[in-house]
């Protein structure tokens, strides 16, 4: 799955400990997600959106798995 939080945090001026902080996590959670090593829960991914104003999948895309098929 691709993901666009550090773009995101980058754009709002965010260090990762900052969205740390707003999201309720460690920085090194964020450091994972950012990295594509950990892929969280939908109650963070939620809280994630919501620290940027935006959905979920604004910051998240399944299409770059190819073992997750979307629904036409």
């Amino acid at each position: 799955m691709r993901n666009l939080v550090a773009d995101k945090r980058r754009e709002a001026g965010l260090s990762q400990e900052d969205l740390a902080v707003r999201a309720g996590v460690s920085r090194q959670t964020i450091n994972s997600i950012e990295r594509g090593r950990y892929e969280p829960r939908l109650s963070l991914a939620f809280r994630l959106a919501a620290v940027f104003s935006c959905q979920i999948e604004d910051l998240f895309d399944p299409r770059e798995d190819s073992s997750v098929r979307l629904l036409p």
